[in-house]
């Protein structure tokens, strides 16, 4: 586990399969409000982002799963955790670690978007 201090705030980050993984929980620590991943989550531009990251980078990504919750993406009573996203689709570019340094982590090309 290391840390990046951006503005005054610690971002907590660490390596997977000698890949970046960068805490998007601590980068919404940096921002006032109440936004949560699970939000972002419900955006169909984030799901086919996610889609065409996990194509890009994941063998085993579940293709039909995909469809199903992109299919729901953006409807008002559309919800998905990314325990959920990860356990459906089996997708590796974001993580939900649990513990001392728990929090969702996102590779670094997610998280990036993510801070957009």
């Amino acid at each position: 586990m290391a840390e990046l201090k951006v503005n005054d705030q610690i971002i907590n980050y660490t390596k997977i399969n000698d890949e970046d993984y960068i805490s998007i929980t601590d980068m919404l620590k940096t921002k006032d409000g109440e936004f949560f991943v699970s939000d972002w989550l419900r955006n169909r531009n984030t799901i086919e982002f996610l889609g065409i990251w996990e194509e890009l980078h994941n063998p085993n990504f579940n293709y039909g799963e995909f469809a199903t919750i992109k299919s729901q993406a953006g409807l008002n009573s559309y919800k998905i955790s990314v325990k959920e996203w990860v356990g459906k689709t089996k997708a590796i570019g974001i993580i939900s670690k649990a513990g001392r340094y728990g929090g969702t982590y996102a590779h670094k090309d997610i998280a990036f978007e993510f801070g957009m």
